[in-house]
């Protein structure tokens, strides 16, 4: 697989250079530059630094080979499941994290613990004229280097696994049809990952010059040295503070606009397109703001796009409908009106209205289904005439759930169904009772039998608001909900001037 050979040689490249760095450039330098050797210690050094290396390039490689054997089986073929594929996606995520584990681990103990056993058995022979505790020191010296490396390789890793995972996404979205996420998983928080580093990278220098200096002034100025740490010490606390503190002012910086952005995505995510992030940055932040509060305001002009859409669809169903009867022509116009002043009244919020106005403009839409022989008898229609009739509120509800997404019309079905179930129980389809009935359903059917009983039908002429209204007081808690019913009957009379 061509891009795995070119991601392990990206990560033997990062290593030998960081290695070489670290070990040869950086320790060698610190050992010969601070120390005044003699020649025959400078290759007792060598030695010991060449031997080292060889047993921790050994210890290496068995690390490495463990951490991207999971990796190397899947891209040759060795694992074929999704699950594996998911596997590998998480363990391509740590190898960033494994690779600061083998520097620490069989890099640091690979090579400081042979080259400190050969030191001490050199220095006890006499090969090299140090005393036993500069083994110490340089022990110390290559935690520091470790360390320094293993940022190093952190952060080369990092950018040498996204072709990699690219590659991995692509293969399984291929051969599953599935995508590949962390799904918003954090394997390592943005502030562990800057406060390490800005501490790192502040007290780093500071170490190492400190301990250099230690062991100038033992060969120099053995009568200042026993004081040096008094000294030392107290300039290494205050700088690896202030490392520390800076890193933690840097993290705070960055992980503040990260948070007002994931907050304003949740809004989003729940539908509340109503807040733009704050524009309250003055570096790459303020790109990143405007393009995202861009994104909402084309959110918002889609979505206001689409509920007109929306609302044109569902007047063109109504209007279809009434359509077939130039007598109810209107009708669920009408009744949508009715609705809406009812739930108003009683207490529904602006999104349960726009619902209850759609389901009401769409309560009859089940009628497109019964014969137009049945829908438009002048006379009397007979049991199976009416049968099919009583038909119409389970058609429609069928109807709907035709519609595609089918989410979006969830809302409106039970309205639609139950608008003609009576309180007492004896209404149709189901034979509902009292509050079993949905919520749209009671309301529609007080706002649907005013507007039936007031329109001419063929067969009859409509009856005066009037009576109408008498009949709906009658009616309450028998086939209607007493609380709808009392709102309307309410509300007409003030609309008409009889009550104040």
């Amino acid at each position: 697989m061509p891009i795995y050979k070119r991601f392990i040689q990206h990560v033997i490249l990062n290593y030998v250079i960081g290695s070489f760095t670290a070990v040869l450039l950086v320790g060698a330098i610190f050992l010969f530059s601070t120390l005044n050797i003699a020649h025959y210690e400078f290759l007792g050094l060598a030695k010991i630094i060449v031997i080292s290396s060889v047993i921790m390039i050994g210890c290496e490689v068995v690390a490495f080979r463990m951490h991207l054997r999971p990796v190397r089986r899947f891209f040759y073929g060795k694992l074929t499941t999704f699950k594996d594929a998911e596997a590998v996606y998480i363990r391509i995520h740590h190898l960033p994290n494994l690779s600061v584990l083998r520097i620490i681990g069989p890099h640091l103990l690979g090579f400081s613990i042979p080259a400190a056993g050969i030191a001490l058995w050199m220095i006890h022979t006499g090969q090299l004229a140090f005393p036993f505790y500069y083994v110490g020191i340089a022990c110390i010296g290559a935690c520091l280097v470790a360390s320094m490396h293993a940022l190093v390789e952190f952060f080369l890793t990092m950018r040498a696994i996204r072709p990699l995972l690219k590659e991995l996404q692509e293969q399984t979205h291929q051969h599953y049809g599935l995508n590949l996420s962390l799904r918003g998983r954090v394997l390592l928080s943005l502030r562990h990952k800057f406060q390490l580093s800005a501490t790192l990278i502040g007290a780093f220098p500071l170490f190492l010059f400190c301990l250099a200096t230690q062991i100038r002034l033992e060969r120099s100025d053995a009568a200042h040295a026993s004081s040096y740490w008094l000294w030392a010490g107290t300039i290494l606390i205050f700088g690896v503070a202030f490392a520390y503190l800076g890193g933690k002012l840097l993290t705070r910086e960055i992980e503040q606009p990260i948070h007002h952005l994931l907050e304003k995505m949740n809004e989003v995510k729940e539908g509340r397109l109503n807040s733009n992030a704050s524009d309250l940055y003055s570096d790459e932040f303020a790109e990143l703001v405007e393009g995202f509060n861009m994104m909402i305001e084309g959110l918002k002009e889609r979505e206001e796009k689409n509920s007109q859409l929306l609302d044109s669809y569902f007047a063109t169903l109504a209007a279809a409908l009434d359509a077939r009867d130039t007598y109810t022509a209107g009708h669920s116009l009408r009744v949508a009106e009715y609705s809406v002043l009812i739930g108003r009244k009683g207490g529904l919020s602006e999104t349960d209205l726009d619902l209850l106005r759609k389901t009401a403009l769409l309560h009859d839409i089940g009628k497109i289904g019964v014969p137009d022989a049945v829908l438009l008898k002048d006379g009397k229609l007979t049991d199976e005439e009416f049968d099919l009739i009583k038909m119409h509120p389970v058609m429609g509800e069928s109807i709907l759930r035709r519609v595609e997404p089918a989410y979006a019309m969830a809302p409106y079905l039970p309205g639609v169904r139950s608008h003609h179930e009576r309180y007492d129980g004896n209404g149709y389809p189901d034979q509902l009772a009292g509050e079993d009935i949905p919520l749209f359903g009671r309301i529609i059917a007080v706002a649907d039998a005013f507007d039936a009983m007031t329109s001419d039908r063929p067969y009859r002429k409509g009856m005066k608001e009037e009576k109408a209204v008498t009949i709906l007081e009658e009616g309450k808690g028998t086939q209607w909900d007493s609380h709808f019913a009392e709102i309307f009957v309410q509300e007409w009379r003030r609309n008409k001037g009889i009550i104040s």
